[in-house]
């Protein structure tokens, strides 16, 4: 379905690890030569050896050698960075279109045949293009094996591409500090083979159903597929949001328009909470956290919900 493109991998990351080595290097000589420098002074220089100091006024050739350097040093250093960063504004016209969905706490990755994975799966050797999008505030796609990260900013389009270098696992960050749960926001990249990416991807995309065909299963992958499960708990823990468990027919204190008001949790009120989440703020859970998921998560996702939420009662 996707073939391999034909570029060379090791070529793809040359000049990031060049701008990174030469970097290092400068920085390396730097620290050492400033550091040799400054021990030299203070011994040759100290009290004991000097005790009139001598006043230098000037030296026009030492103060135009210690201007032009780094000038020719940072040159050269926005030099490397840009060969390194001009590339990725132009993916391969033949690379494989992946759109990277992050919202608090989790990535969600669509693919073209319609078929999502928590995790970013893709052919070894194959250029892949991510539209980076999100729904509700800042973050940042980090993949550092491959030597690239980019900002995801609501309602702003971007767009990041890369060149898998070999099959096996690596590790994918949000790099952006995006909340309370931001350092639980990761994932990893799957490099499969040809062969068997294509198997993968050729395979059903109809929701899995967690716990075969228990009572709300369906609900359950919906929950976790959207990650609600980051802020909700299902055991009746407190974390960022109210738990899930003894949710569904039962009172909750609410602050709705500045004033407190007990209500009933039943369907209209669920569905409320995806679609208006900060119209009714759970007492004692602060405000704006959550986004609304509408257009999202569609009237009959809420109705298997609320029959996942049902068996969480009386638990």
């Amino acid at each position: 379905m996707y073939p391999s493109s034909g570029i060379d991998p090791s070529n793809f990351v040359t000049s990031f690890n060049v701008a990174f080595y030469f970097i290092v290097v400068i920085a390396v000589i730097f620290i050492v030569g400033l550091t040799a420098l400054m021990l030299y002074f203070v011994i040759r220089y100290n009290s004991k050896r000097n005790k009139v100091p001598t006043q230098i006024e000037s030296n026009t050739p030492l103060e135009i050698t210690w201007t032009v350097i780094p000038i020719i040093l940072a040159l050269a250093m926005f030099h490397y960075g840009w060969v390194g960063w001009k590339p990725l504004n132009k993916p391969p016209e033949n690379a494989m279109p992946v759109t990277a969905v992050a919202r608090m706490w989790k990535f969600n990755f669509q693919y073209a045949n319609g078929k999502e994975s928590p995790d970013l799966v893709v052919p070894v050797n194959t250029p892949v293009k991510i539209d980076l999008v999100s729904i509700d505030v800042n973050h940042s796609l980090f993949i550092p094996a491959f030597r690239i990260k980019s900002d995801i900013i609501p309602g702003r389009k971007k767009m990041m591409w890369f060149l898998p270098q070999r099959t096996g696992k690596y590790d994918l960050y949000c790099a952006e500090y995006c909340g309370l749960q931001h350092s639980s926001m990761n994932a990893t990249v799957q490099v499969l083979s040809e062969k068997e990416f294509n198997d993968w991807y050729a395979q059903a995309t109809t929701t899995a159903k967690i716990g075969g065909e228990k009572p709300g299963s369906e609900g359950l992958a919906i929950i976790q597929k959207n990650g609600c499960t980051a802020c909700h708990s299902t055991d009746g823990s407190k974390i960022v949001g109210p738990s899930f468990k003894n949710l569904f027919g039962n009172k909750v204190t609410v602050i709705r328009d500045g004033k407190t008001v007990t209500i009933t949790a039943d369907e209209d009120y669920i569905r409320k909470s995806i679609y208006e989440p900060n119209a009714d703020i759970v007492q004692g859970y602060p405000k704006g956290l959550m986004q609304s998921y509408e257009g999202t998560v569609t009237a009959d996702d809420i109705a298997k919900i609320i029959e996942y939420l049902k068996t969480l009662n009386g638990k």
